[in-house]
C-alpha cells in the first residue's frame, strides 16, 4: 500500500473522523496483515502480536481527531503500534521473567555482522559475481524465491528485521524511521545495512546451488502482505 496522494488521504482522514465504516473496513484490510508483520518484530508471541494490533486500531480510532497530517496516514499508524507493541511487549516480558530487548539496536546481531564505515569488514571480502540469470524478474517472482527471501527475514534479529520491514517493504523514508523507533541514523545504517547483508547472503546461497530454477508463479501473503509495486 503506497501512501495515496494528500488529495485523497485527507479525504480519507475526513471519511474516518465522519465514522465511515466502509472506509475503516478497508483500511483495516489493506494494513492488517502488515501490521502484523511489524508487531511480530517485537514479540515471537502470535497472540500478543493480534493484541498490540487490536490496540494499535483502538488507538487509531482515538487519535484521529488530533491528527495533523504532518507524517503520511499509514506512518502515523505505524508509529501509533511501535509505542503499543514496546509497552506491551515488556510487560508481557516482565510477567514472564523473561529478559527485555537490548536498549541500543546497534548492539543487535552479534560480533560477526559487518560494520558500515569498519574497514574491510564493511565491504565484501570479494565482488560479488553476477547471479548469471536469464530472467532475474521471473526468478524474483517466484514461490521459491519468494520463500528463501522470507525465512531469511524470519532469521534476522529483531532489530533488523524491524529496520528492513519499514524500509525495504514499507519504503519508509529513513528519517521518519529514525523518529519512529527513536535511534540514530547511524544505527538505523547499520541495522539495515547488516538485515540486508544476511538477506542477500541467503539469495546467494540458493541462487548458486545446484538445483533446477522454478518456473515464475504468482507471489505470496505474508512480509509483504499487501504491498503493491
Amino acid at each position: 500500500m503506497k501512501a495515496p496522494h494528500r488529495g485523497v488521504e485527507d479525504d480519507l482522514v475526513s471519511s474516518l473522523r465522519q465514522g465511515d465504516e466502509t472506509a475503516f473496513a478497508n483500511l483495516v484490510d489493506a494494513l492488517h496483515g502488515r501490521l502484523i508483520a511489524l508487531a511480530r518484530t517485537f514479540t515471537t508471541s502470535p497472540a500478543l502480536a493480534e493484541d498490540i494490533v487490536q490496540e494499535t486500531w483502538i488507538g487509531v480510532i482515538r487519535g484521529l481527531p488530533s491528527f495533523e497530517g504532518r507524517s503520511s496516514l499509514r506512518t502515523w499508524i505505524q508509529s501509533i503500534l511501535v509505542r503499543r507493541a514496546r509497552s506491551m511487549a515488556a510487560q508481557d516480558a516482565r510477567r514472564r521473567g523473561l529478559p527485555l530487548e537490548p536498549e541500543d539496536p546497534g548492539n543487535n546481531g552479534g560480533s560477526e555482522e559487518w560494520e558500515p564505515g569498519g574497514g574491510k569488514r564493511g565491504l565484501w571480502e570479494e565482488r560479488p559475481s553476477p547471479w548469471g540469470l536469464e530472467d532475474p524478474a521471473a526468478v524474483f517472482q517466484t514461490r521459491e524465491t519468494y520463500l528463501v527471501i522470507e525465512a531469511a527475514l524470519e532469521a534476522l534479529p529483531s532489530n533488523q528485521r524491524r529496520m528492513v520491514l519499514l524500509r525495504d517493504v514499507e519504503d519508509l523514508d529513513p528519517a521518519e524511521i529514525c523518529n519512529m523507533l527513536e535511534i540514530s541514523e547511524t544505527n538505523q545504517r547499520v541495522l539495515l545495512h547488516r538485515g540486508r547483508a544476511r538477506v542477500r547472503r541467503a539469495l546467494d546461497e540458493y541462487l548458486r546451488a545446484e538445483r533446477p530454477r522454478p518456473a515464475a508463479t504468482s507471489k505470496t501473503n505474508g512480509h509483504f502482505e499487501g504491498k503493491k509495486p
